[in-house]
């Protein structure tokens, strides 16, 4: 049987996109594929707005609905902005925010690269595995603990995006979820708790500690979630915007005006 029939019969959606990915992959690597393992553990790598993000078994694969975000926080960086990423996984929010905005100044000037200001980026994941692959991944520091809790105090009231794709399924919808997530992937990285907003909850109360004083907070949920979440962001004392794009939700807060 050839490659693209193995990965049809095994229930691979894209069976001819996947097979070309697989062409020099050994007997071993479609083995895994075809008992289900996801494509991008398989490769070691998840594409990402552009870029190529190493992955690894038991470390999250970023998904394409994220790019909301990525485009949201890359609209509001500045030149030599503070960007920090929490439950940054393989680090891919973070690294396409700082690709992003580098590309934009160089579309917008055309300035060699090497003469561009830089993000200064932080990230945070407590899996170690995940950290391992961010470390590949991110132009910046990546910490290991949890949430803000291993960031340096020197970045308070100096952070212009924070932003976060935590785990928003809520706890009873995990089984319903695909097998190559629910299988392949941390249940940390997938559980928000019962309604699905616990560490949600928890980022929009803490941001306010770390925003200067034109930042911005973006989180992802799903979009039934964008109420309860924009209620979090106004109880911690910012102002909340609800963004929405096909399937993507993120919730904004910033500092009110008045």
């Amino acid at each position: 049987m050839d490659l693209v029939a193995r990965l049809r019969a095994a229930g691979c959606v894209f069976a001819e996109e996947e097979a070309e990915l697989l062409r020099d992959a050994t007997e071993e690597q479609v083995a895994r594929r075809v008992a289900g393992e996801p494509l991008e553990h398989v490769l070691g790598w998840a594409e990402f707005r552009g870029l190529r993000i190493a992955v690894a078994p038991g470390v999250f694969v970023p998904r394409h609905r994220s790019e909301l975000l990525v485009d949201l926080a890359v609209a509001r960086v500045r030149p030599g902005a503070v960007v920090v990423d929490l439950c940054c996984g393989s680090g891919a929010l973070g690294a396409a925010v700082a690709r992003g905005r580098k590309a934009s100044l160089l579309a917008s000037s055309g300035s060699n690269d090497a003469f561009l200001p830089r993000v200064e980026l932080h990230a945070v994941d407590h899996d170690p595995a995940a950290v391992a692959c961010a470390r590949r991944n991110v132009p910046g520091t990546v910490y290991t603990g949890d949430l803000d809790e291993p960031l340096p105090a020197s970045l308070r009231g100096r952070v212009d995006v924070l932003l976060a794709s935590p785990p928003y399924v809520p706890t009873v919808e995990i089984d319903h979820m695909p097998p190559e997530a629910r299988e392949h992937e941390p249940l940390a990285t997938l559980d928000g708790g019962p309604d699905g907003l616990a560490l949600a909850r928890r980022i929009a109360a803490l941001a306010p500690g770390w925003l200067a004083p034109d930042g911005a907070l973006l989180v992802e949920c799903a979009t039934h979630q964008a109420p309860e979440l924009a209620a979090a962001v106004r109880g911690a004392g910012l102002a909340a915007t609800v963004h929405t794009d096909d399937d993507a939700t993120t919730v904004e807060g910033r500092w009110p005006t008045h």
